[in-house]
C-alpha cells in the first residue's frame, strides 16, 4: 500500500514529536537523579563501587562504566528507539485500516464491482483477502437471488401459457356445445373427445409441475431402502417393450454385474427412469434402439446410463436441457407431447440421492448418464444433524 504525501508528512511528523518528547523525558530523569546522587553521599558512594565492580573483557584490557550517566543514557536510548519504532508502527496500521475502512465505505455505496486492490502484511492482509472473500459471497449471494426471482417469474409465464392454450381449446370447444353450434351428433363426439385430451394435457402439466416443486424441496423425505438397479431396469424395459414396438423400437439392458446394488428411493427413481425411457421415444424419432445401462464405477459409486440412437442434441442445448420448460425444438408446441418439466424433475430427484446427472450427444448415440453413490450416508446424517 503506497501512502500518499500527507500520510507520509503526518507519519514523519509523528515520530519528530516522539522523539523530541522521549529526549525531553530522558533529560528530566537524568537531572533528577543527578540531582539525588549528589545530595545523598552514601547512594553516590555506592554506586562508585557498584561501578568499580563491574567490568568487561579479559586481563589488562577489561572495560569498566566510569560513569552511570553513559550507562543511563546508553538504556535510554535503546529503549527510545524501541517506542519510536513502535509509535510509528502503530501509527502505521492505523492508517492502513483507515483506507481498508474507505475502501469499505466505497464498496457499501454500490460499488459492488470494486475490491481492495492493496496488499498489506500479517493479520490486515487477511482482514483485506477476507473482505473481499465477503464481497464475493454476497455479490453472488445477490446474483443468486435475482435468478431465483427470474425463474419464479420464468415459472409462473410457462405454467400460464401451458395451461391457458389447452384451456382455450376446451372452453372453445364446450362453448360450441353450449350454443348447440353443432350439426351432428358425431360433431359433439368430436368436441367433447377434442375436449377431453385437452384436460388430459392439463392434467399431466399440472401433475409434473406438482412432482417438480415436491422434490425441488430440500428437506424432501426419501424412502431409502436397498434395491438392485440392474434389475430395475430390466423391469422398467419390459413394461416399456409394447409402447417401443409401436414405434418401431427395441429396449435393451446391460448390466455388468450380477447385482448392482444401491440406498435409494425405489420410486423416485423409477419416476427418473420413466421420465428419461419416456422421452426417448418421443423425442427418439428415426432411431431403432434405447439402451439402460447400469455398472459399478467403483466401490461407492454406480452408473446408470439411458441411451438412444435418435437425433443429435445440438451442442448449444446440452447445458440446459435441465432446465424447466425448456425443449430443444425451440417452441412451445405441444406435438411431441410432454410438459416440459421431465428433465428437470429426474436432476432434482438425482440431487437428492447425492448424485448429478448430465447428457452427451453425437450422430450415433444421445445419453443421460447418471451417477449415483452406493450409500446415502450425507444424507443421513444431514438428517441426524437436524
Amino acid at each position: 500500500m503506497k501512502l500518499t504525501a500527507r500520510e507520509k508528512s503526518e507519519l514523519f511528523g509523528e515520530g519528530i514529536v516522539t522523539v523530541i518528547l522521549l529526549l525531553l523525558l530522558n533529560l528530566s530523569i537524568y537531572v533528577l537523579l543527578d540531582q539525588m546522587i549528589k545530595s545523598n553521599p552514601a547512594l553516590a558512594d555506592g554506586i562508585f563501587q557498584i561501578k568499580m565492580s563491574l567490568s568487561f573483557g579479559p586481563g589488562p584490557y577489561h572495560i569498566r562504566f566510569w560513569s552511570w550517566g553513559g550507562l543511563f543514557v546508553s538504556i535510554m536510548l535503546v529503549a527510545d528507539v524501541f517506542i519510536v519504532y513502535w509509535r510509528l508502527i502503530r501509527r502505521y496500521r492505523q492508517i492502513q485500516l483507515h483506507h481498508v475502512i474507505s475502501e469499505l465505505h466505497y464498496i457499501a455505496e454500490g460499488h459492488f464491482d470494486h475490491r481492495i486492490p492493496f496488499q498489506l502484511q500479517g493479520d490486515m492482509q487477511r482482514v483485506v483477502q477476507s473482505i473481499n472473500a465477503l464481497v464475493d459471497s454476497t455479490i453472488k449471494s445477490m446474483e443468486e437471488e435475482r435468478q431465483i426471482e427470474r425463474s419464479k417469474d420464468e415459472l409462473i409465464t410457462n405454467v400460464s401459457h401451458d395451461i391457458r392454450t389447452p384451456l382455450t381449446s376446451i372452453i372453445g370447444y364446450l362453448g360450441l356445445i353450449e350454443d348447440k353450434q353443432y350439426h351432428s351428433e358425431e360433431d359433439v363426439f368430436k368436441y367433447t373427445h377434442t375436449a377431453f385430451l385437452k384436460a388430459k394435457q392439463m392434467k399431466v402439466l399440472v401433475e409434473d409441475l406438482f412432482e417438480y416443486t415436491k422434490v425441488r424441496q430440500t428437506a424432501t423425505p426419501l424412502n431409502l431402502t436397498q434395491i438392485d438397479v440392474g434389475q430395475m431396469i430390466q423391469q422398467l424395459a419390459a413394461s416399456f417393450e409394447l409402447e417401443a414396438n409401436k414405434k418401431g423400437m427395441k429396449i435393451t439392458t446391460e448390466v455388468t454385474a450380477d447385482q448392482v446394488m444401491m440406498e435409494a428411493d425405489s420410486e423416485k427413481l423409477a419416476r427418473v427412469f420413466n421420465n428419461l425411457i419416456s422421452n426417448a421415444l418421443k423425442y427418439g424419432s428415426g432411431g431403432k434402439h434405447i439402451l439402460l445401462k447400469a455398472s459399478h464405477a467403483n466401490q461407492k459409486e454406480i452408473i446408470v446410463e439411458v441411451a438412444n440412437d435418435g437425433p443429435m442434441i445440438p451442442k448449444e442445448s446440452l447445458h440446459q436441457l435441465f432446465d424447466r420448460f425448456y425443449r430443444v425444438e425451440g417452441s412451445r408446441s405441444k406435438e411431441t407431447g410432454g410438459s416440459g418439466l421431465g428433465l428437470a424433475i429426474a436432476q432434482s430427484i438425482v440431487d437428492l440421492h447425492n448424485g448429478y446427472i448430465y447428457a452427451i450427444s453425437d450422430k450415433q448415440l444421445t445419453s443421460f448418464v447418471m451417477h449415483l453413490p452406493v450409500k446415502q450416508i450425507y444424507k443421513i446424517e444431514k438428517e441426524q444433524n437436524n
